[in-house]
């Protein structure tokens, strides 16, 4: 009975996001009384709030979010009953084309013919809307409201299509669960690495270049160059065999593996991917296909396995524009992607070595205790839309992963539909300052495409067989992992991964030849240290340090020059006092050898 009497309030998910959904309508019907000539789109409820796709003029302003909110508070003290009625086809495109809403009329059209067409009307307002919704408006708290961004977005996600204006917001019931969010919404703003990660220098993004296709700047990419040297070598200790494959196929290697049925809206294909009559190619959003040309380079034995195969890969995916967000969820990035071709019998040990590295990678750059773990699934409902392969090998690799999971002690929730269209797998989870959950790493079971390359090996009994794969990635994509990383240490990149670690500040220019003396030191023992020669005061020069996240300052006057010392100060403002270059240089390495992340 209680967990009865939960569903009704807020904490309750399903409430939660009925509570948003009638945000979106009431978000709508205000627009439409202050805006009547704006057309309707869409207007779901999220994971963190809710939002409305218009088509209007131009972008909102933030006085404008400021006069729609206000609406809003009105439209929730009027208390508006919602009531829910059905038409059929012929009556609802007519009702909508009467109200010249005209994305609400292909999206009728584009309901299957069976489909039950519901409504929701609210006084002078109606929405085309399958629910659920509170019963009245009044049930949401007017001062619990907040509108937060206005975002471009294309109509139905395609880039072709007519560029919409959405709205995003938020509510509460009660108006200081509103200011502790508004309060946790600051702090995140000032970690955000699309924020962050754009003053500290890490990357940029440039209109002619394109969305989703940043420029990491030396900054970033230094640090992107360290962790992936760090994965490589860690990988290649575990018994990984280095590739380095193409950028491109032509469609035949995408055909084999059936990426070009199930994954060519995600793809940038060169060519037309219809004509039949010439030769097309596609930028490779995996490199699971190419690197099976590895094993499949000549014939295999059961000694041969397991063969592990690890590639540091640049892929590219043609996202929805209305997804990219930074180095997050951006077109083209870097993975450590990794595929292991084995016997059946050592799969469950060769999980457990894959699950192990990733932990440890994740762990030593100090994500790891905010990660979660999701058995991504497949959706028995869909099963030759998007998956490859019968119901009986689904189960059975499922069951297979279900063991291996629970043998290991993984604690994970289920997310059916969320498997790969060839096989379920692990997926290692991670939020965003702002409580956006995406993928950091995958780990595959994949008993379905070493069949479809002929991929074989002699077993002991002199017998051909079909080995398992695993897919997977030891710190997943580095540009994402490079924004969550900004966002944990809010830009304090621990020193061991630091782009500059150490900046020696001469306080005047008879200290300039000495630093440059601490500095290339410093460099010959694989540092990374640079010197700040400016004529500018000593005081200065540490600010700017300690804003830029330096992680050691050496401060070298006279009394250094003549001593052979240098003054030690730590961006946390601590006073490390004087030592020798040695004793600074034993530090540092101790550190960075230890990978300290505190």
């Amino acid at each position: 009975m209680a967990e009865e009497n939960n569903q009704y309030t807020f904490e309750h998910e399903t409430y939660r996001k009925t509570y948003w959904h009638t945000c979106s309508h009431i978000l709508a019907q205000a627009m439409k009384r202050l805006h009547p000539d704006v057309k309707l789109a869409i207007g779901p409820a999220i994971d963190n709030g809710f939002y409305y796709d218009f088509d209007t003029p131009e972008p909102f302003s933030e006085s404008q979010l400021e006069e729609l909110e206000a609406e809003m508070r009105k439209i929730c003290k009027e208390k508006l009953k919602l009531e829910r009625f059905e038409l059929p086809r012929a009556d609802a495109l007519a009702f909508m084309e009467e109200k010249d809403e005209p994305y609400k009329v292909e999206l009728i059209r584009d309901l299957p013919e069976d489909a039950v067409i519901s409504f929701y009307r609210q006084g002078d307002f109606t929405d085309l809307c399958a629910g659920p919704h509170l019963d009245s408006t009044g049930r949401v708290k007017g001062n619990g409201i907040k509108l937060t961004a206005c975002n471009a977005a294309y109509w139905r996600g395609d880039s072709s299509r007519k560029q919409l204006q959405r709205i995003y917001g938020i509510a509460f019931p009660k108006k200081d669960e509103l200011d502790a969010w508004v309060a946790k919404r600051e702090e995140a703003l000032k970690r955000d690495h699309n924020k962050l990660g754009r003053e500290l220098e890490y990357f940029t993004t440039v209109d002619v270049i394109g969305q989703g296709l940043p420029v990491m700047l030396p900054k970033g990419a230094r640090v992107i160059q360290v962790l992936q040297r760090w994965v490589e070598d860690e990988e290649q200790k575990r018994g990984y065999l280095l590739t380095k494959t193409p950028l491109m196929a032509k469609s035949d290697l995408y055909k084999i593996s059936g990426h070009w049925d199930h994954y060519l809206d995600g793809m940038f294909v060169l060519g037309d991917p219809h004509d039949e009559t010439r030769e097309c190619f596609a930028l490779r959003p995996m490199t699971c296909p190419f690197q099976y040309q590895v094993y499949l380079n000549r014939a295999r034995s059961y000694r041969d396995l397991p063969m592990r195969l690890g590639e540091t890969s640049t892929l590219f995916r043609n996202e929805d524009s209305g997804e990219m967000h930074g180095l997050i969820r951006v077109r083209q990035f870097t993975i450590s992607e990794g595929h292991l071709v084995l016997r059946p019998e050592q799969l469950e040990e060769e999980f457990k070595g894959c699950l192990d590295l990733a932990k440890y990678c994740l762990g030593t750059v100090g994500l790891l205790d905010k990660c979660t773990f999701r058995f991504s699934q497949w959706d028995p409902a869909n099963p030759n839309n998007k998956y490859e392969g019968t119901a009986e090998q689904w189960e059975l690799a499922q069951a297979t992963m279900a063991k291996i999971l629970d043998d290991l002690d993984v604690t994970y929730t289920i997310g059916i539909d969320e498997a790969a269209f060839y096989g379920p797998k692990l997926d290692i989870q991670y939020r965003n300052v702002y409580g956006k959950e995406d993928t950091l790493v995958t780990i595959q079971i994949d008993m379905l495409l070493a069949k479809q390359f002929g991929m074989e090996y002699t077993d002991a009994d002199g017998q051909k067989k079909t080995p398992y794969i695993i897919h997977r990635t030891s710190l997943g994509c580095y540009e994402r992992t490079l924004a969550y990383l900004i966002e944990e240490y809010a830009g304090a990149l621990p020193a061991w991964m630091a782009p500059e670690q150490v900046r020696v500040l001469p306080v005047t220019d008879r200290a300039c030849d000495y630093a440059a003396e601490v500095a290339r030191r410093l460099e010959g023992e694989g540092l990374r240290a640079t010197a700040d020669y400016r004529n500018e005061k000593i005081g200065k020069k540490i600010r700017e340090a300690t804003l830029e996240k330096v992680p050691y300052m050496l401060v070298v006057g006279d009394r250094d020059m003549e001593h052979q010392t240098v003054s030690v100060r730590h961006r946390s403002g601590e006073d490390l006092g004087a030592m020798s270059q040695s004793d600074f240089l034993a530090l540092l390495q101790d550190e960075v050898e230890r990978k300290c992340i505190k």
